[in-house]
């Protein structure tokens, strides 16, 4: 990447501005830096962290773009910032509707910021704002966060209607239906609703579960078509965080007692305990009843 001034792998047609400097060396890639951005996947989040305590000077601001839980302590990504890097860092979250080859071409993205102190929301959005970037500021972290890391099971829901043609009827109520599951369990945590109702909810939900660049909703395609997971994440250069959060966003709707029954089918389907079709009919037959309440 430092000689190419260009990420081959990732982002091959867009070349590096010229005041980004490339380094494998932490503690160079931290020197005299008071704001960091997190994007390691969720994870490798913590050991990267351990690495990089040492060299983050206190008062940083920590800017985490990573977008899933932690399997086992099913922790999000901000509390795993917390606790590896100290409460002399302050933590912030970036999430919303924004595929990177679409940001990286500098086209008009609006995304979600939060964090608990409104200073540092306020610093975040001074530093990220240009003519193509707007961020809109929150204190609700868990809602941002629970948001950014459940559309992407909806989104492998939506790949799997899509990969069996069941047409925009199905794809609707899907991410309709699969708004309120993100809402329950966020709110559940202790989110505000109307944080699932805005850009780190609706609007990166809309996006994961329509846009063609949406690794997540590739996954459920492929899947819908035969495929095996393995084959699936083998053709894969990217993370479909999805994958793993599925897991992860049941064990916690079973700690605070609620039911997520599309992330649960997304599960089934994932560790090849049923058939796309079969995942399909389990969740149309299911008892009906209220939509709201």
């Amino acid at each position: 990447m430092r000689a190419r001034r260009a990420n081959a792998v990732y982002l091959p047609d867009v070349s590096f501005p010229a005041g980004l400097q490339v380094t494998t060396d932490l503690e160079e890639a931290l020197q005299a830096t008071d704001m960091i951005v997190s994007a390691v996947p969720t994870h490798g989040t913590r050991s990267i962290l351990k690495r990089l305590a040492p060299y983050i000077r206190a008062g940083s601001i920590v800017v985490s773009a990573t977008k899933g839980l932690e399997q086992g302590t099913l922790f999000r990504v901000s509390e795993i910032l917390t606790q590896e890097l100290g409460d002399g860092v302050q933590v912030a979250v970036l999430s919303g509707p924004s595929f990177a080859a679409e940001v990286a071409r500098e086209l008009p993205t609006a995304l979600s910021v939060a964090a608990l102190r409104p200073d540092v929301v306020q610093r975040v959005q001074s530093e990220f704002r240009s003519s193509y970037l707007r961020l809109y500021g929150t204190d609700d972290v868990v809602g941002v966060e629970i948001g950014g890391a459940m559309k992407n099971v909806i989104a492998i829901a939506a790949g799997v209607v899509e990969g069996l043609g069941l047409g925009n009827n199905a794809r609707a109520s899907l991410i309709t239906r699969g708004l309120a599951e993100i809402s329950r369990l966020a709110c559940a945590a202790g989110a505000q609703r109307e944080t699932l109702s805005g850009l780190a909810g609706l609007g990166d939900l809309v996006l994961t579960c329509n846009g063609a660049l949406s690794r997540n909703r590739h996954v459920g395609i492929e899947l819908a078509h035969g495929r095996s997971l393995h084959e699936v994440l083998a053709g894969m250069k990217m993370v479909a965080e999805g994958v793993r959060t599925s897991e992860a966003a049941l064990a916690l709707a079973a700690r605070v007692g609620i039911e997520l029954p599309i992330t649960a089918q997304v599960e089934e389907l994932l560790a090849g305990r049923t058939d796309a079709r079969t995942a399909l009919e389990d969740l149309m037959l299911r008892p009906q009843r209220a939509e709201t309440g």
